[in-house]
């Protein structure tokens, strides 16, 4: 299947931010009494990536009234992206051609469950702006990750496109969507059901 645009999930997909989030956040949440005995680790974090950040506040801090849930879920946002956008992630290897050769090709775009600014982050600290005709943070209007997919296409006028991602949200996102879902394997989900899988980034480079 040839597409004339791709849709990219982030996390788990174009990079592995997981170090630099926990640093953030241990940085953060240090400022709450509350949560002076709260450890996040790797895993807890990879069981929540790809959900709003209201979700994620949910899971990870259920014990906490929901007005200090919210401050303490402001300040993560906070010094993540500012931890972020100095320190970027790990970009997933051959990332840097893959987008070279698709952009030369196709239009690009990153719709992203993240705070407002998340996917700045990313795009900031490894010098991506040039591939990416246009993004969608979940932070910037707070829907579902299926209708800003549908907001990014109707946004930009796209007629055939595929959502790259790597969890089972992201195809429930992109069958909201009404658009083919590619698999990332090598991300932090588990899908069962998908039109295409690639084992790595490069292998969307067949769908051009």
């Amino acid at each position: 299947m040839k597409y004339e645009a791709l849709l990219f999930d982030l996390d788990g997909t174009l990079w592995n931010a997981t170090d630099n989030i926990i640093n953030a956040w241990i940085d953060a949440l240090s400022g709450f009494d509350e949560l002076k005995d709260f450890k996040l680790t790797p895993e807890a974090l990879h069981s929540v990536l790809g959900k709003p950040m209201d979700e994620i506040a949910d899971i990870l801090f259920p014990e906490l009234e929901e007005n200090v849930k919210l401050r303490v879920l402001e300040r993560c946002c906070e010094v993540e992206n500012d931890y972020l956008n100095e320190h970027g992630g790990i970009l997933y290897p051959g990332l840097t051609e893959t987008l070279d050769k698709l952009s030369e090709k196709i239009k690009l775009f990153i719709v992203s469950n993240g705070q407002t600014g998340y996917i700045q982050t990313f795009l900031n600290s490894h010098n991506m702006w040039k591939y990416f005709t246009d993004i969608q943070n979940w932070g910037d209007n707070k829907v579902p990750k299926g209708e800003n997919i549908k907001l990014v296409i109707e946004r930009n006028n796209i007629k055939n496109a595929a959502y790259v991602g790597d969890t089972q949200g992201d195809a429930d996102a992109a069958k909201l969507a009404g658009i083919d879902f590619i698999f990332a394997s090598y991300g932090f989900g588990n899908v069962k059901e998908y039109d295409y899988v690639i084992d790595g980034i490069s292998d969307v480079l067949k769908f051009i």
